[in-house]
């Protein structure tokens, strides 16, 4: 999972034990280590590196037809062959190593009494489209870096490669800036949830972000950071009022679910202050996208703001409206120069900009209408804040919609996109536990539908019999009816 390009099972298997050997050719070696980490939790075995070893991981630039993505694996009596054309390639087909193995093999603990072994396999094998992503809402409820990390292991197994970290909204910042230490030390802090009484909050440091560069990009994954702008500023506003339409205000960072009415200022201060916020994202997260959010920004102070209305005079606007795509647009010009590609939720004028539509699946067309890249968003097919079902145990979720794993596998798929996203909006997701059990089976079935060449759902339904056993050996909590379907079929 996902479905291979092509897999043709051939006679035989290769066994493991404590005298297999990997031979990493130059470059390779980050792979046989990855392979190593995941499998001697389980199994206990040593897998060192040896110029003889009869597993070889090589990189190969004349492997044709794979992509920066593909590999090819070939594993008989005598040896296990794993090629690709890049790191990343390598960390896609370790995963499939690892699925071919035994479902407790994917364990963290010792299992015993056990013959490891791969069956006889020829696979070659790459994705369909280059932007199989989850937007990872932290703002709401702050998860730390463990969760980020047993996070992003998940995502490697299903060879999902685009983890959207959304850092910045009303309800909390977590990401460092230097130069401005109040956006975590008072913008990350808020005292209570929908009066809960409990206060919630949390950071990150910069060298917990840059490890968890370093840790996904191991297993194949790069992370999109977004911090919000013009709108959803409540939580930088209390930290710093001068940035906000009416410096004298003072506001707490928003404690209720839902969009605040404060937003950036428009003045020449606001726009260095971002400015700097981006510079420091640069610098933190290597990645070509950084995303400027851009949704769901009222005008209502900008409409009763002298700053704001100087503004439009000075820069020739219709009126006050148009200030979020110019805010945009200049954030965008920044990005840019710091050679980055912008992303936003919406079109903002600026067709060098990704645009993720999650209003409706039909403004994908008007954004590459408009010269836009389009990753899909649509809220009703990839919203995993909405419960996946209206079982009785099925935990709490944003209301007045169920999202499937069927729903989530048919999303909306225009030609020509870059791909598509979920997005898991943390409001009423206080806790790992319910993250992971509101991701999976979803987020396999994204996988699935993104990777394969023909997807198909009623195939996807059949290997999800045996998949649902690895899920439970890496305990992704799952739902009785999901857990009860678990197949002793072996995965190959």
């Amino acid at each position: 999972m996902p479905r291979p390009t092509r897999l043709i099972r051939r006679h035989g298997r290769f066994a493991l034990d404590r005298d297999t050997a990997i031979r990493a050719t130059p470059g390779a070696q980050g792979a046989a280590r990855l392979l190593r980490t995941l499998l001697r939790p389980a199994t206990g075995l040593p897998l060192p590196l040896h110029e003889d070893g009869r597993v070889v991981f090589a990189l190969d630039d004349r492997l044709v037809g794979l992509g920066d993505e593909g590999y090819a694996l070939t594993v008989n009596e005598h040896a296990v062959v794993l090629r690709a054309a890049t790191r990343h390639g390598l960390a896609h087909g370790v995963q499939t190593i690892r699925q071919l193995v035994s479902p407790t093999a994917l364990g963290s603990r010792p299992v015993s009494g056990v013959d490891w072994a791969l069956p006889g396999v020829d696979v070659r094998d790459a994705p369909r489209l280059p932007w199989r992503g989850v937007m990872l809402d932290v703002a709401r409820h702050f998860q730390p870096v463990a969760v980020l990390r047993r996070f992003i292991d998940l995502m490697a197994v299903h060879k999902l490669n685009v983890l959207h970290l959304h850092l910045t909204d009303d309800q909390g910042w977590r990401m460092p800036v230097p130069r401005h230490p109040r956006l975590t030390s008072v913008g990350g802090w808020r005292a209570e949830s929908m009066g809960d009484g409990v206060p919630h909050g949390g950071s990150y440091t910069r060298a917990e972000l840059a490890g968890l560069v370093s840790y996904a990009d191991e297993r194949g994954v790069r992370i999109v950071p977004e911090i919000e702008m013009p709108g959803h500023a409540r939580a930088a506003l209390a930290a710093y009022p001068h940035l906000g339409n009416f410096p004298r205000r003072r506001l707490p960072v928003w404690t209720r679910w839902g969009v605040s009415d404060a937003v950036f200022g428009v003045d020449d201060a606001v726009l260095e202050f971002c400015r700097d916020v981006l510079d420091e994202v640069v610098d933190v997260f290597p990645g070509p996208h950084v995303h400027l959010g851009g949704d769901e920004c009222p005008t209502s102070e900008w409409e009763s703001s002298p700053g704001a209305a100087r503004r439009v005079r000075v820069e020739a606007l219709a009126g006050p409206h148009e200030l979020h795509g110019w805010f945009l647009r200049a954030m965008a010009d920044h990005v840019v120069g710091r050679g980055r590609v912008p992303v936003s939720w919406e079109p903002i004028g600026d067709p060098r900009a990704v645009v993720m539509p999650w209003r409706d699946a039909a403004d994908a067309r008007t954004a590459m209408d408009l010269g836009h890249d389009v990753v899909m968003a649509p809220h009703r097919s990839t919203y995993l804040d909405y419960p996946q079902s209206a079982d009785p145990d099925e935990p709490a979720g944003q209301p007045g919609l169920v999202v499937t794993a069927q729903d989530v596998y048919h999303l909306p798929m225009p030609d020509g996109v870059l791909g598509a996203q979920c997005a898991l909006w943390t409001e009423y997701v206080p806790t790992a536990h319910h993250l992971e059990r509101l991701a999976y089976p979803r987020l396999a079935a994204l996988a699935d539908t993104l990777w394969a060449q023909r997807p198909s759902w009623t195939d996807f339904t059949e290997r999800m019999r045996a998949h649902t056993g690895r899920l439970s050996a890496l305990s992704v909590p799952l739902s009785r009816k999901e857990d009860d379907a678990r197949s002793p079929v072996p995965p190959c």
